[in-house]
């Protein structure tokens, strides 16, 4: 099994259809939500992450065939006056989980955030894919807090 891991180059025709594909699986499965992306989504979305210098994207190769995906965006820590790497989207389709792609394309996205000067990485997990939590975690995640009596962290949001 040859792995490959690639920076998305969102000109690249490939790179963007394969992108699109995959966060298409990702938006059918029940942990994506259960519907399939909008046919405006699909045609939009790459030239609009091409839009902002602030996304980025690593896809990962199977023997050639696209198996993961992992979409970012760059924020900033007020906290900390330095950026920092939201991990917006993590895919591995069925028939790749268990062959720790995730890590392998956290680890490349982990080095990217390194060389921009990055002080953390955030992400969203839902409370019930324990799957999700258990890579999360072997990686370095954890629930955020401030201090002893300060609660954990919640992502609320509100759509508009």
């Amino acid at each position: 099994m040859a792995v490959e891991i690639i920076d998305v180059d969102y000109q690249h025709l490939d790179h963007a259809r394969d992108l699109v594909a995959l966060l298409d699986a990702y938006a059918c499965d029940p942990m994506g939500g259960g519907s399939p992306l909008s046919a405006t989504v699909k045609e939009t979305l790459v030239a609009e992450l091409a839009k902002r210098p602030f996304a980025f994207s690593v896809i990962a190769y199977v023997d050639g065939e696209p198996a993961g995906l992992v979409n970012c965006f760059e924020g900033f820590s007020t906290f900390k006056a330095r950026p920092l790497i939201n991990i917006h989207d993590v895919v591995v389709l069925p028939g790749f989980r268990g062959q720790r792609l995730a890590q392998r394309m956290l680890e490349r996205v982990e080095a990217i955030a390194c060389d921009r000067g990055c002080c953390k990485l955030t992400l969203e997990v839902l409370s019930v894919n324990e799957a999700a939590q258990v890579a999360y975690e072997r990686f370095g995640f954890a629930g955020q807090h401030l201090g002893e009596g300060t609660g954990h962290a919640l992502f609320w949001e509100k759509a508009l």
